[in-house]
């Protein structure tokens, strides 16, 4: 079993998870393959490694044991990949892809760091969600990270962080919004394949707005966009412009007072971004690092 460390790892997720389901979307894998996994150890062992209870999975004795040891295991086996990528010593350049909220707010405070871990150069390339998986199955670049999930099947799919869509104007907006503000305001809206788009449209009309009766000034096909003319809007102006956007792209403004976030009364606009890459690569060692060090940094 040792030389199949995929299994262990599978078990070390779900304990860290607590939940079989949750281990499943952090490794990009099914729920059955990770239930297969763990009764492969146990059947392996002739021992229970984990109950599964309500309030999620508790380890037997014997569990904590193998526990102890599978962190060791990994412990070594990511410091040897970090050996091994120093005997490789390949000049290549790394190339990521990356949708516009994730390659223009997110990735450029981590590129350093990517670049510490394989020791070679890393390019980022930022287009739509579509755009960047049609060049991960062309081969066009190494790894994808997307804010909406385009499934297919020679791709493995992580679940990366989490995101939160909210409404922000330059003008002072009521914490909870109600159907009446949101009826009230000038509106810029991103293109309708955007997938920040569909979710808006689909949370609005859980809570019975029609946004396709909003007034609507413009329609912009990127949140920098967006965000710099919500900035330059008049902030006097009787109608407050407003859109929604991924609170990651505005942050800076918000803390600065320049803009300010608002929410759907009692509704949260949220999501996951993905970490993709083509399953041929599953153990490719500089892929492995590049991952496994984003999914250190899931909380941004």
């Amino acid at each position: 079993m040792l030389k199949d460390f995929a299994k262990l790892q599978t078990f070390l997720m779900v304990i860290k998870e607590k939940s079989f389901s949750k281990a499943s979307a952090k490794l990009g894998i099914s729920q059955p393959a990770v239930t297969q996994q763990i009764k492969f150890i146990e059947d392996y062992l002739d021992t229970k490694i984990v109950e599964r209870k309500k309030n999620g999975i508790l380890l037997t004795k014997e569990g904590e044991d193998l526990y102890r040891i599978a962190q060791k295991l990994d412990k070594t086996i990511s410091s040897s990949e970090k050996e091994l990528l120093k005997i490789i010593n390949k000049e290549f350049t790394f190339v990521m892809g990356a949708s516009f909220t994730i390659g223009n707010y997110i990735l450029p405070s981590y590129i350093a760091d990517i670049k510490k871990k394989i020791s070679n150069e890393v390019f980022l390339n930022v287009e739509l969600s579509s755009d960047i998986i049609a060049q991960l199955e062309d081969k066009k670049i190494d790894i994808a990270l997307i804010e909406s999930p385009i499934f297919k099947d020679n791709i493995i799919y992580r679940e990366w962080v989490e995101d939160e869509l909210v409404i922000f104007s330059n003008q002072q907006l009521p914490k909870q919004l109600k159907h009446d503000d949101l009826m009230s305001y000038d509106w810029i809206c991103r293109e309708e394949s955007s997938h920040t788009r569909i979710l808006t449209a689909d949370a609005f009309e859980e809570v019975n707005v029609p946004c396709d009766n909003f007034c609507v000034m413009g329609v912009l096909t990127s949140p920098t966009a967006i965000k710099s003319t919500i900035l330059h809007a008049d902030p006097k102006a009787l109608k407050p412009v407003a859109s929604v956007m991924s609170r990651h792209v505005i942050k800076d403004e918000v803390k600065d007072g320049k803009l300010f976030e608002a929410r759907i009364k009692d509704h949260k606009i949220e999501r996951k971004f993905y970490i993709a890459y083509l399953k041929e690569r599953k153990h490719d060692a500089f892929i492995d690092n590049v991952v496994n060090y984003l999914l250190s940094i899931n909380k941004v």
